[in-house]
This record gives C-alpha cells, sequence and structure tokens, in this order.
C-alpha cells in the first residue's frame, strides 16, 4: 500500500532534454510499478529515440508526482503539421504508446495526468496513435473533461507465451505437422543460437541491419532501416535494455558464420520480436527463419513467465500459421471542449487518408507498406517489425 497518499498532488511539464536525461533512475522506477508499460516506454528507448529523432524544442513530457515520488507520466512531444498537435514520444518505430501510471496510485496519477494535460494542449490537438487494449491511456481518455474520439489503429497479432510445441499443438494436425518438420529441419541444419551480450550489442546491431538489407533486396525495404539515425538508436537504447533485462539480441550461426540476428523486447506482460535480419544463404537451405526465431522467442518468454508473445504491428500472412489472436490499437483523440472543431478537423484528415491508403491497397496489393502504414510516412520512417 502506498503510505503517501496525504502527500499533494502535482504536475510539471518537461521540455528540456537535460532534464528528461536526468529522470533516468526514477523513470525506470515507475515504469517497473506502471502494469501496462511496454518496451516502448522505457526511459532507454525514448532517450535514445530522441537523441536520433527529436527536434529542439518540442519536448512535452507531462510528470505528476505525489511528494517527491514519480507516480505518472505521459511522454508527448509538440508537432506542427498538419495542424498543432501532441503526440507520442517514439514516432512511427515504436510499436505502442501508453502513459505510465504508479500500480499502486492509479487512479491520483491519471486525474493529475488529466489535468496537466488539459493545461498543455491549450491550443492543440492531442493525438495518441497505437494504444493497446488494455493501455492506461484508455483511463487518461475516460477521465477527460473535453472533446474526444477513439478509432481504430494497427493491428497486432499476439500468441500465448507458451513453449513451441504448445503452440504447435493448437494447430491444425496437418499444419502442425509441417511446422515440426520446419523445426526438424534447422535443427539438421546444425543451427546455433547465441544471445549478445552488452559489449556484443553494437556489433550485433550492425550484423542485423546488414542481414536486413540484403534480405530485402530488390523488394522496397523500408528506408528508414538504412539510415544511420537508426542504426544508432538501436544500438544506443539494446545496449540499456540488455543490461536492465529489457531486451535480447540473437544471433543464428550456421557453420560458424552469423546467418540471423533477431532484436526482441520485453515488459512486465509482454514480450515481441521487433527486427531482424537473415542471409539470403538461409531460403537456400530451406530454413524457415520465422519457425526458427519464434520457438527462440518462445524459450525466452516461458523462462521468464510473461503472459503474451506479441508478435507486434502488422498481419502478415507468415504470423497467421500460428494461429494468432488479433488485438486492435486503438487512435485517441482529446482536445479542450473550446477545440472541438479542430478536433473534428483532424479526424476528417484521417478518414481521408484511411480511404485513399484502402484505394491505393486495393489497386496495387505489392504496394502495402513497411508495416501497414500505407500512405503515411512521418518524419521518423515507417513503422518496423514483423518484417518477413
Amino acid at each position: 500500500m502506498n503510505h503517501h497518499r496525504h502527500e499533494p498532488l502535482t504536475v510539471t511539464l518537461c521540455r528540456d532534454l537535460p532534464d528528461f536525461t536526468d529522470l533516468a533512475g526514477e523513470w525506470d522506477a515507475l515504469h517497473r510499478r506502471c502494469p501496462t508499460a511496454t518496451p516502448f516506454q522505457s526511459h532507454a528507448w525514448l532517450h535514445s529515440w530522441w537523441l536520433s529523432y527529436g527536434v529542439p524544442g518540442r519536448l512535452r513530457v507531462l510528470l505528476a508526482r505525489r511528494g517527491g515520488r514519480l507516480i505518472g507520466a505521459a511522454p508527448l512531444m509538440l508537432v506542427h503539421r498538419p495542424m498543432p498537435l501532441l503526440v507520442p514520444m517514439g514516432g512511427a518505430i515504436s510499436d505502442f504508446f501508453d502513459i505510465l501510471v504508479d500500480g499502486e496510485d492509479t487512479p491520483a496519477a491519471v486525474m493529475a495526468l488529466e489535468r496537466g494535460l488539459h493545461r498543455a494542449a491549450t491550443h492543440t490537438v492531442v493525438d495518441l496513435r497505437e494504444v493497446r487494449p488494455d493501455a492506461s491511456a484508455h483511463l487518461l481518455f475516460d477521465a477527460w473533461s473535453g472533446a474526444r474520439s477513439s478509432r481504430t489503429d494497427s493491428t497486432c497479432m499476439e500468441l500465448p507465451a507458451e513453449p513451441i510445441d504448445a503452440l504447435i499443438g493448437r494447430m491444425s494436425s496437418s499444419r502442425g505437422q509441417r511446422a515440426r518438420a520446419k523445426l526438424r529441419r534447422i535443427d539438421a541444419l546444425g543451427i546455433e543460437c547465441r544471445t549478445a551480450p552488452v559489449h556484443g550489442v553494437a556489433s550485433a546491431i550492425g550484423t542485423l541491419l546488414r542481414l536486413h538489407e540484403l534480405q530485402w533486396l530488390g523488394r522496397g525495404i523500408n528506408p528508414e532501416h538504412l539510415r544511420p539515425r537508426f542504426c544508432a538508436h538501436l544500438v544506443r537504447s539494446t545496449r540499456r535494455m540488455v543490461r536492465d533485462g529489457e531486451a535480447s539480441v540473437r544471433q543464428f550461426l550456421l557453420d560458424g558464420e552469423v546467418v540471423a540476428v533477431d532484436l526482441s523486447y520485453r515488459s512486465a506482460r509482454l514480450s515481441g520480436g521487433y527486427l531482424y535480419g537473415a542471409a539470403p544463404l538461409l531460403r537456400e537451405t530451406k530454413a524457415d527463419v520465422s519457425t526458427m526465431l519464434l520457438r527462440e522467442m518462445t524459450r525466452e518468454a516461458e523462462g521468464l513467465g510473461l503472459g503474451v508473445l506479441s508478435l507486434l504491428r502488422g498481419s502478415e500472412s507468415y504470423k497467421n500459421h500460428w494461429g494468432p489472436v488479433p488485438v486492435v490499437n486503438r487512435r485517441l483523440l482529446l482536445a479542450r471542449s473550446a477545440l472541438e472543431p479542430l478536433l473534428r478537423m483532424r479526424e476528417t484528415q484521417l478518414t481521408a487518408r484511411d480511404r485513399a491508403a484502402r484505394t491505393v491497397k486495393s489497386r496495387f496489393p505489392a504496394a502495402r507498406d513497411w508495416r501497414g502504414r500505407l500512405g503515411e510516412l512521418p518524419a521518423a520512417g515507417a513503422a518496423l517489425i514483423g518484417r518477413s
């Protein structure tokens, strides 16, 4: 129980990078106390993202405290196009957004963040993308005293964090037989899996991105994956997250040569594969890469006692072989009552964009974007993950 309920609630707005940098310790502690937190709300991820993608003067991080204890945080930033908006830090390369709330003081944290956000959004609409169905951000939405709107966002695929044999047992007999044959093929090839230590993260990420480029050669790779800022962000954030037990970089070796690298992140409730690279050689050896990666992810998730193995955003066909449950993220729009016309204008923009994206997708099925974000490539690059 929290014994400090009598202490006053305060909410402040962090607008400077040095101040956000200094929050690392208490942010990490809050992240651990927040039952709905995902890896994309960790300080390591957000701080590194800002170093690669942030625009000076645009940081807007709400901090709720009871006495001196941080009990709530909303990592946001200001953008001016297509209209003034407060949007999540982390941009399009982050799969989920949520606010952080102390599990022992959630109602007070939500109340303080709502009050602070109402003050911060004097001239802007708040546009919160990729909010999971169980996210704490829905509590903020429910408490919002102004205009609001909710719409669907990306679809994610989720499996129970069970051993690979249990997942195969959920399949039809014919499909299960094929999956077992794929695993036997991987074992017969003698592919070995090694987890990179902290000091090996930079080298492993470099290999991952090089293999990822080879794997997508001639097939329209997401250009963001080739940019130095993306590599710098992955190395910086993953080093810290591996150190803190929030990430794993696995290298797969065949005859002593690294032929695949997989990066996965995890938080209290879920584990998810973020990005991988695989050598074309694996296709030639008839090794099924997604099956190989999934087996290692299930081993890790089961060992950590996690409930959900997320295949993250995107409903690519190879994911469906495993019978995952589709989970639809939400997009939450908030505005002060006086700014309701601006919120409705934002809704109209999004509806028009969605309609245009569906039209392009129906005419050019092969042109679906990287990760289900057709027609919308924010400055941070298209969304990632699940990239077969």
